[in-house]
Order: C-alpha cells, then structure tokens, then sequence
C-alpha cells in the first residue's frame, strides 16, 4: 500500500484468549473478541506485529500506535503502543486521530447514498451540479511572463472521475508541478466558503484531459460541496444524519468537542533538517475545537480506531450494520470496483495501472490482481490519511485492518514509511489457514 504515500467508541474490553498474552480487544457492538486460531490466525504471527509496532515506539520512531484486525466479524487483535504524545499520557483505545484522507470513503459513501436516491449519476457532467466547470480549461505550458498557456478542456469531467481523481484537478501537494503550486499560490484549500472554493478551482487550468490521467485531487472535497446542494444539508449534518448515528460512531466528526480533547493524539510532523520528528504546525493542522466555516470532504474528520472499525465492519458487510442498512451490497461492490478507463490503467505511470494490479473505485484504491499488487486478497480496498492512519478492506478473506498514528509527513522517517505495507505482511504472514 506504499501507493498512500503519493499523497479511525469503545465499549467494554474483553480479554483475549488462546496464546495471546494479556491482550485486551475493546469491540464495537456485535464486533465481538474471538481467540486468532478460531478464525485462521497463528497467535504467534500476531505477536510479531504487535512487537514491531512496539518496536517503532521503542525506538522513538512514533510516539504511539494503534491497532485492530477483525476477520469474520470478530476482533482478533486490538492492541495500543505507546503514548499519545512524547511526553503525554499512555495511548488508549479510544484515543482520537485527525484522519485527514480517511475521510475520503466517508464521503464516497455519503455520495452513494444520494446516488442510491436516484440524485445524479456516474456519467453526468459535474457541471450539472457545479456549473462554474462548465467551460474549465487544460494546462498546456507556462508562458514567460509566467502565466499559464492552456486549451480548452475537451468536456467537462463526469461524477465517475471526480470521485476516481480521474478529472484533471489537482491538490497542491506537489509543489514541483505548476498547477500544484497554483493550487498553494491561490489558497485553494484555505477558501473561507464553498463558493470562495469554486471560484478558485474553476480559475485554474487542470493538469490534463478529463479521463487521461490519475491525479490525486480536492475531487473529495468538490463531492462534499455537492452533496451538500443536493442535500439541502450542511456535510457534517447529513454524515451525522445518514451515517455516524446509524452506525453508533460517537467519536467521528469534523471537530472534538472540549470535553473530549484530552483524548486527542499529539500531532508530529517529520523535519527534514532536524531528522526527527517535532510537533506539527502550519496549514495541515486544522482547528478542529469548533465546527469548520467550511467542512473538508476531502480531509476534516477526526476519529478512533474502534470508531472507524464499525465504518469498515459495514462496509465489509455490504453495506450494513447492526440492523442498520447504509448502503444495498451492489454499490459497495460498484465502489470497490475500478472506475479508471483504459487509457490510464493500460499506462506506465503509477500509482495504477495494470501492471501493478491496482486500480481505483469510487473513492477507494481496489487491489484487481493480488499476485501483483500483494499480499491482500482481490477486490480489497482501502485509503489513508496524511497523518499516517490506514486500513484495508480485504472481502476475499473477510478481514479489516485499521491503523492509527499522528505523523505527519512520515515518509520521511524510513521506519514507518512503509507501516502500512510492513503491517500488511506480518498479518498476512499470520494467517495460516484462510479456509478457517
């Protein structure tokens, strides 16, 4: 899952049995604890995860981790490392994490549900729903006056692609590209309101053709601008409304009241001069202690660990938990199903394409060949956040994993650059009997 670089409440714990020593498994309602062996896991071989995220804490590389694998619907392992901070308090189950790209699915979903609800459709230009993308134009060059030379986009780009960052927008997270550092220049994601936002996207030229490249994209945050005209309700509201109270996520939200930010992880950031990591600052640290003039559809949730779990758990159940029916089994299979066209998937130019077994749904990376793309089963999908949390969903197996850390720009750290493809084979390495 290293392709996540180009770019989570808890009930009562029960201990766990069967070789695993003194784990404790807090799980989400029906979620239940379950000895490793009783779903195909070797005990040992989750020992050994546990031991390498507690050795990336003891040796000063995080702060703190934490961790759950479910299989079947039940926990088999849940562990916490560490602390929240450096010199903060231990790490606890129902600490919260700032989840940034995480909330990328959340938003899919709730875009899913209005599509469910018959309100657009995949094919449809998204100027029907924003028209100021009506008439956007193409990146070509940049002139010497340093203005940018573009031509007319072809179309403009479909639902499908703006939530399969296929459309040609941008994000600015790679300065070295002049659209990028436009999207910086012009603060695109500092907007003070949902029109401020539109204005500054529409004036800028997109990096290609709508449909001939992958670019990571604010094409998140455009779906929660429309989900919001399409609602009539505010992105916190219908998430809280059709989402998070359906499925008892008490801990999920865009912002943490005060009465819970002692459970806040501290947030760090890797410096590059200093070699180490410092306490995080600037434009990626959102205010989260009151609700946002504008919410990030694309990057604004804070969550926990066991929180997020029954987000996956109904996901990996096709749509449905506890009684309460999110989403019908065909669209989660139609989001975890490629959404990118030939031209792309048939390209050289990563992170998806064929080659790599990897391609892209509707707001979730979907692994299509796992002899290539390795070691999750096929149809897995999954995202993370910029922070460092990440998951999978893994269907072919009937797992999820969760992971929780507070890093910012952790690829700079090669100990936990790769954390989520490293957790990835130590889980897959202990499951021993897949049929189980």
């Amino acid at each position: 899952m290293a392709f996540h670089r180009a770019i989570a409440a808890v009930l009562a714990a029960t201990l766990m049995t069967g070789g695993v020593s003194a784990a404790h498994a807090a799980a989400p309602a029906t979620i239940v604890a379950a000895a490793p062996d009783s779903v195909g896991f070797s005990a040992e071989g989750l020992k050994k995860l546990d031991a390498h995220m507690q050795g990336l804490v003891d040796t000063g590389h995080l702060p703190g981790v934490t961790t759950m694998l479910v299989r079947h619907g039940k926990v088999v392992n849940f562990e916490v490392h560490g602390k929240k901070g450096f010199d903060g308090p231990p790490m606890t189950k129902d600490t919260v994490f700032r989840i940034y790209s995480q909330t990328k699915p959340v938003t899919g979903v709730a875009m899913m549900i209005l599509f469910e609800e018959g309100k657009w459709k995949l094919d449809d230009p998204v100027s029907k729903y924003v028209p100021e993308f009506a008439s956007l134009r193409v990146f070509k060059g940049v002139n010497a006056d340093g203005s940018f030379d573009t031509v007319p986009a072809d179309r403009p780009p479909t639902m499908r692609e703006i939530m399969s960052h296929s459309a040609g927008f941008a994000y600015g997270l790679n300065p070295d590209n002049p659209i990028d550092k436009a999207y910086v220049d012009t603060g695109v994601l500092g907007a003070k309101s949902s029109q401020e936002f539109v204005r500054k996207v529409a004036a800028l030229p997109l990096v290609a053709q709508p449909g001939a490249r992958w670019k990571y994209s604010v094409a998140v945050d455009i779906q929660g601008m429309i989900i919001e005209k399409l609602s009539g309700m505010s992105l916190a509201e219908f998430m809280q409304k059709r989402i998070f109270d359906p499925l008892k996520m008490t801990d999920t939200g865009f912002w943490l009241p005060a009465s819970k930010m002692d459970r806040l992880a501290s947030l760090y950031v890797w410096g590059p001069k200093v070699k180490k990591l410092v306490p995080a600052e600037g434009f990626m640290v959102l205010d989260i202690t009151k609700p946002p003039v504008v919410a990030s559809g694309g990057g604004g949730l804070v969550s926990t660990n066991a929180d997020y779990a029954r987000f996956a758990q109904m996901l990996l159940n096709g749509g449905e938990l506890d009684g309460k029916r999110i989403l019908k089994p065909d669209t989660v299979k139609l989001m975890r199903t490629n959404a990118l066209n030939d031209t792309i998937m048939n390209s050289d130019v990563p992170p998806f394409n064929t080659a790599r077994g990897r391609g892209f749904g509707l707001d979730f990376a979907v692994v299509q060949d796992s002899a290539k793309a390795g070691p999750q089963g096929n149809g897995t999908f999954s995202w993370g956040g910029a922070a460092g949390t990440w998951f999978w969903i893994d269907p072919t197996n009937d797992l999820f994993f969760l992971g929780m850390i507070h890093i910012l720009n952790k690829d700079g750290d090669p100990a936990i650059k790769d954390i989520d493809d490293d957790s990835a084979k130590l889980v897959y390495d202990a499951l021993i009997d897949p049929k189980k």
